[in-house]
Order: C-alpha cells, then structure tokens, then sequence
C-alpha cells in the first residue's frame, strides 16, 4: 500500500466575466437537446473548483408595435 498524501492544491484558473441579461417577453418553447456522453477513464485526478460570483444591473427598455389586422386599413392609411 502506498501512504496517503493530502492533494495538491494548483493555482486557480480564472475565466473571464460571464455576463447574463434577464429579459420580461412573452413565452415562447424552442426545444433544445444537448446530448451527453460520458467516459470514465482512471488516472489522476484534478479538481477544478469553479467559482461562480455574480453581479447584476437594471436596463429599462420600452416598445411599441403598430398592428393592423383585417379589413380596410384605418381612416388616413389609405
């Protein structure tokens, strides 16, 4: 049997700045499929640790849609 060692601990990888927006639209279902394969292989192990800290912000924005449906366009539209 070989004696147990503590791990090692290698320097910290850093990624850059994921940036996320959240958006208030109307729902709509687009099915996406990540498939996933696994293989187990033996051999040493790293432990990559990720760190996830966030920040937020607020954007206001406003639209406007002009719909006409059916029929004669509106008076002046003509």
């Amino acid at each position: 049997m070989y004696p147990c060692r503590p791990p090692r601990v290698l320097p910290a990888v850093v990624h850059p700045t994921k940036c996320c927006q959240t958006h208030s639209y109307e729902k709509f279902i687009v099915p996406h499929i990540h498939p996933t394969h696994t293989t187990n292989v033996n051999t040493k192990m790293f432990q990559h640790q990720h760190y996830f800290p966030q920040t937020q912000s607020n954007v206001q924005q406003v639209q406007s849609q002009q719909l006409f449906c059916g029929g004669r366009p509106p008076f002046g539209m003509r």
